[in-house]
This record gives structure tokens, C-alpha cells and sequence, in this order.
């Protein structure tokens, strides 16, 4: 199917594609979406798995909405609710997209939240502020591989064990990047290979991440860490027992932010057999493969 402002396609709105889909199919779905800005909430369900969107470019198809916490006024879980992109179903895969949650600095707003399994996500801008990108979902796993993500405070959190391969990672100001919610006895929490953490100008004390539960388990891979990584690395959020059971942990990184001697004496410098484990086939083990 082909999605088109303009008329020349299937369909005008991506969500009325997808409403068009085969629930359970047995083939891939695939879904184009043409050059242009989609302001609309899109919801992939759980009966929609298999589907595919691939936009024309990255930065003209842009998938924007612009739900915050406050809008929402849905009670103290209403963050759940202000995705642009919520995606509910398995084996999902979108390339050469922009998603945004485009409210602004106005508090929790997500952009792109998955919630099912192997999840490929490839060469797409996720933009918001507070709380961008929400991975979680039952036992899901995912996958960002030469993906651009943004945000303020937490703005890549949740549950899901995800891979981040040569991503870009932008910290918007003064917060953390990550706040994860790894489930107990989880073998991979959110593991970043290869990727490059900057900043705006303003953004000069960043931590890596605090833990939104106490197995939170976050580890940096040969990345590359601006200055504005500070020198302690990570926090614990009030959460003084979450020293003993969050595994954070860091190998091989490089730039001004890396700086293993002066982390918090709760965190890890992990060794080189302690690294190879982090690929991959362990990550994704026993799961389709998109790639």
C-alpha cells in the first residue's frame, strides 16, 4: 500500500492504511508513505503484526503529533498515552522516517512507543523532549540501527531489551538519557554499540542514566561520549538499593565524557570477554531477523 498526501496512493492518512491491513497476515505488510507532514496519532495494534512502513526519505516524511501529560489529563499515568506512534504489534519494522512528538518542552511527551516483539527500526529521526522514546512491552525486544534520538530528561526509557547500533544520541539540556525499567533475572537491559552521545550547547551535565527500577541494566559499547557525559556517570534516583541490583556498565568508549576512573563505584568497566556477549545474535537469540 502507498500513503499519500496528494492523492496519487492508496490512502491519505497512514493511519487508514494500517486499518487496512490484515489482521494476523501471513506475509509482511508493507506500507509507503510518501514525502510530506502527518500530523496524526497512528496506532499499530496487536492483531497488525508484520507490518513495515518505509517513508520516502527520512527527513521529509515526518510523522508529528503533539500530546503531553498535561493535555492528556488522564491521571499520573497519562505520559502513556501522549505517543505519536504507538506500535502494539510483533514484528515490526519502520526505515526512513521522522517521528515526532512535536509539544515542545512542556513535560512527558513520547514519540514513538513499542510495545511488541523484534521491533527494526532503521535509519529514522525519533525527536521529542521529555521522555522521546518509550521501548517496553512483555519480553520485547528491539532494534535502532543508524537511528537519530533526541530528548531532555529520560528520553529513552522503558522495559524492553533494545540495541542501539550506530545511533546518533542528542541530549536536548541538563538531564539523563536513559531511565531503564529492566524486569528482574532480564539478561540485556538497553546496550549502545557504537553510537555517538552529543549535545546541544546548553546540555553540559548529562548522565548516562538513572534507574527507573532497580534491575535497570544500561551498557555502553565502544561509543563515542561528548563532554557534556558528566565525569560520575550515573545516578541513582533517590534509589539508594539500586546500587546493589542496577547493572550499569561501560567498554571501550572514547571522547571527553569517557571518563571510567572518576564513575560512580556502583558501575562497571566491563572486560573484553564481558563485551563479546553484547551481540547481535545473543541479544536478538531465537528471534526473526530483519537484517
Amino acid at each position: 500500500m502507498t500513503v499519500a498526501q496528494d492523492g496519487s496512493g492508496d490512502f491519505k492518512l497512514i493511519q487508514d492504511a494500517i486499518n487496512a491491513a490484515k489482521a494476523f497476515p501471513y506475509e509482511k505488510v508493507t506500507i509507503h508513505i510518501k514525502n510530506g507532514t502527518y500530523y496524526e496519532k497512528v496506532r499499530i495494534p496487536e492483531f497488525n503484526n508484520n507490518v513495515s512502513l518505509i517513508g520516502e526519505s527520512k527527513e521529509k516524511t515526518i510523522i508529528t503529533y503533539d500530546d503531553y501529560f498535561g493535555k492528556m489529563n488522564l491521571g499520573r499515568n497519562s505520559t502513556f498515552y501522549t505517543y505519536t506512534m504507538l506500535v502494539e504489534g510483533n514484528d515490526f519494522s519502520a526505515s526512513n522516517l521522522t517521528i515526532q512528538n512535536s509539544s515542545g518542552d512542556i513535560g512527558q511527551a513520547v514519540a514513538l512507543s513499542i510495545m511488541g516483539d523484534n521491533a527494526y527500526i532503521f535509519n529514522c529521526n525519533i525527536l521529542g523532549n521529555q521522555d522521546t522514546l518509550y521501548a517496553s512491552g512483555n519480553n520485547s525486544r528491539q532494534y535502532f540501527k543508524d537511528c537519530y534520538i533526541e530528548g531532555t530528561t529520560d528520553f529513552i526509557f522503558g522495559k524492553a531489551t533494545v540495541l542501539f547500533e550506530n545511533c546518533q544520541i542528542h541530549s536536548l539540556k541538563n538531564s539523563y538519557i536513559t531511565a531503564a525499567a529492566t524486569p528482574e533475572g532480564t539478561a540485556f537491559g538497553f546496550v549502545f554499540k557504537n553510537c555517538n552521545l552529543t549535545a546541544d550547547k546548553n546540555a553540559t551535565q548529562v548522565y548516562l542514566g538513572r534507574p527507573w527500577r532497580i534491575y535497570a541494566k544500561t551498557v555502553f559499547i565502544e561509543c563515542k561520549m561528548g563532554n557534556h557525559i558528566v565525569p560520575q556517570g550515573w545516578e541513582n534516583w533517590s534509589k539508594p538499593e539500586a546500587e546493589k541490583t542496577a547493572f550499569y556498565a561501560e567498554y571501550n568508549c572514547s571522547g571527553e565524557g569517557f571518563k571510567p576512573k572518576e564513575r560512580v563505584k556502583w558501575s562497571y568497566q566491563l572486560t573484553k570477554k564481558e563485551a563479546k556477549k553484547y551481540t547481535v545474535e545473543n541479544v536478538f537469540s531465537k528471534v526473526q531477523r530483519f537484517f
